[in-house]
């Protein structure tokens, strides 16, 4: 049997990392849409961060992107975060927006244009340093378009070059995590493309290197739960961009797609005690059409009831199955945790943190949302263009 009270505080304890550049604009290769209110600044970004903690009551911390969320003090952003209720979490890096990273960054078969790259790593952790971050969250654009663009092994050889430089730096209590993505913007070879990538670099460099798993960076029919449990397992799942795709991108809400995919998942963060460990959860979104603060809430809403539905496995009947060979018994016990409706449930337990029950129409009836569009007229918005 469950236990419901171990259910409820591990749902009042989980914690859900929201990314600074989801409160911005964003848009597709063709067009960004820009939106009234959104933020001009970090600052304002960490504004409208507080609101998804101050009802959702599981969002503390915010994931900052360098030179986008670039400022003169780091400290007094902490400060200000702090001042919000929030800290400041994973620190990434941005290898993929400067001309001279065209044909690759810490791949690149220049040395002067690797050294570039590897300075930009390096001053981000000299920000998490500032900050008191502990993540610095990796992903890289490199690889190549055609067959004989590049050396292939060369390259693997440039990233574990780069790679121990940079872990050399981090701090006692800092992580690398290394994020991968099989394809896109490179089409034809991309130096860390799957998590085995991944792992085998993060592996040889010891155990402040971490793998991310980023939920839409996977070919259709990925079976993205048994790479979260063989690496739980290994003790190299160092957290997830959590989002959503239907094709081949990304950066949907998470869960759009598939719910049932996405509760599988946490079922085995679950099992492998991912939920007691280091790993970090983390949003890793792009809401293009979608106004941004309810779209992030939602997100949260959205991996807290499948969170609910993982802990509302019976394990006891599930391993009964499991080990009698019933494998329609044991399949019935997932399913029938998947089918709850756990919403009464995280009402519940909203409402015993002092929260509303609702949180989407809390934020729609707080006049944040009026607030902000009268208040940010002029200046420039954040986000990236198209």
């Amino acid at each position: 049997m469950t236990d419901l009270a171990a259910v409820k505080s591990a749902l009042k304890n989980q914690a859900v990392e929201t990314p600074s550049w989801a409160y911005g604009n964003s848009g597709t290769r063709f067009k960004v849409f820009a939106q009234q209110g959104v933020p001009r600044t970090p600052w304002e970004k960490l504004d409208d961060a507080a609101q998804v903690h101050a009802f959702t009551g599981v969002a503390p911390t915010v994931a900052l992107h360098i030179p986008w969320d670039k400022v003169e003090d780091y400290a007094a952003l902490a400060k200000h975060a702090e001042e919000r209720g929030l800290k400041l979490g994973a620190i990434n890096s941005n290898t993929f927006q400067d001309d001279d990273f065209k044909l690759g960054s810490v791949c690149h078969a220049d040395a002067a244009v690797r050294r570039k790259a590897v300075g930009h790593l390096l001053e981000c952790i000299d920000i998490m340093d500032a900050t008191g971050s502990r993540d610095l969250k990796l992903w890289f654009a490199d690889g190549t378009n055609y067959p004989g663009q590049d050396d292939i092994v060369a390259r693997q050889d440039r990233l574990a070059e780069a790679l121990a430089a940079v872990y050399e730096r981090l701090g006692d209590d800092q992580r690398m995590l290394l994020e991968y993505k099989f394809f896109e913007p490179a089409f034809y070879t991309t130096d860390v493309p799957d998590w085995g990538t991944a792992y085998a670099h993060c592996l040889k460099l010891g155990p402040k290197a971490q793998v991310v798993v980023d939920t839409g960076h996977h070919a259709p029919g990925t079976n993205i739960e048994f790479i979260v449990a063989l690496l739980l397992r290994e003790g190299k799942l160092g957290g997830f961009d959590f989002n959503s795709r239907f094709y081949a991108d990304d950066d949907l809400m998470v869960g759009a797609a598939d719910p049932f995919q996405l509760f599988r998942i946490m079922y085995e963060v679950s099992r492998g005690g991912g939920f007691t460990s280091d790993v970090a959860f983390m949003l890793d979104q792009c809401h293009n059409l979608e106004a941004k603060i309810p779209a992030i809430i939602r997100s949260v809403m959205n991996v807290q009831e499948a969170t609910a539905k993982a802990l509302l496995v019976d394990r006891e009947a599930l391993g009964a199955a499991q080990v009698a060979g019933d494998v329609l018994a044991a399949n019935a016990v997932l399913m029938d945790a998947f089918n709850t409706d756990v919403r009464p449930l995280l009402r519940e337990v909203r409402e015993e943190m002092g929260l509303d029950g609702d949180p989407i129409a809390a934020y729609a009836r707080s006049g944040w949302a009026e607030k902000i569009v009268a208040e940010r007229v002029g200046g420039q918005q954040a986000g990236w263009g198209a």
